[in-house]
């Protein structure tokens, strides 16, 4: 198991590394990942820690998906350089029933798979006792031998952050006594929150307890993971469309497809090798499968093949009569009445989500990005009018590769 997943490239660093392997390999065991409730959309992001479950699960070890109602008010500091935003009971509460559905996409909670918050044992906490019996266990000295807290202390740790280490390692501890759980998982950004509780249940339990870290990536280009011009790539439809999701994927570059096939797909690793093996114009076949295979799984088959026979609707070539399907592509309509008025064209690339702003609208022009029917538009004073309408309808292009429709209504 352990083998497997380091070949995935799911494997940092653990603790006690030959015990952890023996343990594996001989029996079944209870792992856990903890998600903080700080938005009600898990995104790319997550993906890591949620396919590294996916994959204990798969191979028969029982699971805990840990939703941090409890900790999410205090807030990780681990790689923030500032305060994470408070936010109320309510909020947190709608945040994780809006991460569910995602979850249950890769775990199955039917079984003996567990979803849980850890509101239930911290939120009723009694401080003295906490302190008397838990906090006793942690040293101050090493606590800021962390890189986690000596990057705050530069720009200021707040006396509540400097608690969560405490609690997430309470919450192994918990989760220990409740379920048996002896690994917990988190990319390596919290191996020093992992330690101390691994380090916790052994003191106070007198028990084994593994942790066990996934790398944090980039694209070979240096960037973080899952940011697009238009911000995070969200796995909620609602927030990112499955074609967006797709254009995400297709647009990997090619030194990156076979690490995010064997990442973010359950193809088996020959089947991975074999594609990353595929070289020049022939990679794009394997950018398709990796688009085609992270799409499904967050959006379902019929809407991945959608966004997969939209996005090829618009490269020329693609379709063998000479017509294109562009009905999936993803589409506003405008009113006769607002059309007659003109639309500027930077307007229309803000309100149709293709820049943020009409500033990095003039940024994308200027740069030779914007397009109109895949005519570069150089004049910042364009106006969309009836000479642009193709068929009922104007194409609009950011860059190479975005697209957007705007369909006029009869």
């Amino acid at each position: 198991m352990l083998e497997d997943l380091k070949d995935r490239g799911f494997y940092q660093q653990s603790t006690h590394p030959e015990e952890l392997a023996k343990r594996l390999k001989e029996e079944r065991i209870c792992c856990y990942v903890g998600f903080d409730p700080t938005a009600d959309s898990l995104h790319v992001g997550h993906l890591i820690p949620l396919m590294g479950l996916a994959h204990m699960q798969r191979a028969g070890h029982r699971i805990i998906a840990l939703m941090g109602g409890g900790t999410a008010m205090i807030g990780d500091p681990s790689g923030k350089t500032e305060m994470r935003k408070m936010l109320t009971e309510e909020q947190l509460q709608t945040n994780i029933e809006g991460m569910l559905p995602q979850l249950e996409r890769f775990l199955d909670f039917s079984g003996d798979g567990i979803l849980v918050d850890n509101a239930e044992w911290l939120r009723d906490l009694n401080y003295i006792d906490f302190l008397r019996d838990i906090g006793k266990h942690f040293s101050v000295n090493r606590m800021l031998s962390f890189e986690t807290y000596k990057i705050r202390l530069e720009s200021g740790l707040s006396f509540l952050e400097f608690n969560y280490q405490l609690l997430q390692a309470y919450d192994f501890l918990e989760l220990n006594r409740r379920y048996d759980c002896t690994l917990q998982m988190g990319g390596d950004d919290q191996w020093a929150n992992i330690i101390s509780g691994t380090d916790l249940i052994r003191r106070v339990e007198r028990k084994d307890a593994f942790g066990w870290t996934y790398p944090l990536l980039t694209t070979s280009s240096g960037k973080k993971m899952g940011k697009t011009e238009k911000g995070a790539l969200w796995l909620d439809p609602k927030r990112t469309s499955a074609y967006e999701y797709y254009q995400y994927w297709v647009n990997t570059g090619d030194t990156d497809v076979e690490k995010f096939l064997a990442l973010f797909t359950f193809l088996p690793m020959d089947e991975v090798r074999k594609l990353g093996q595929l070289k020049g114009a022939d990679i794009r076949e394997a950018k398709q499968r990796l688009a085609f295979e992270t799409t499904a799984l967050i959006h379902g088959n019929e809407n991945a093949l959608k966004a997969q026979q939209a996005a090829q609707s618009l490269f020329p070539g693609n379709s063998g009569d000479g017509k294109s399907d562009k009905s999936n592509v993803p589409s506003t309509k405008i009113a006769p009445e607002n059309f007659s008025a003109g639309l500027g064209v930077f307007e229309i690339f803000l309100e149709t989500g293709l820049c943020k702003s009409k500033g990095e609208a003039r940024r994308l022009q200027a740069q030779g990005g914007v397009y109109v029917n895949d005519e570069r538009i150089d004049n910042p004073d364009y106006c969309l009018g009836e000479a642009d309408l193709q068929d009922g309808e104007i194409m609009l292009r950011a860059g190479k590769k975005r697209y957007h429709r705007l369909i006029f209504e009869t």
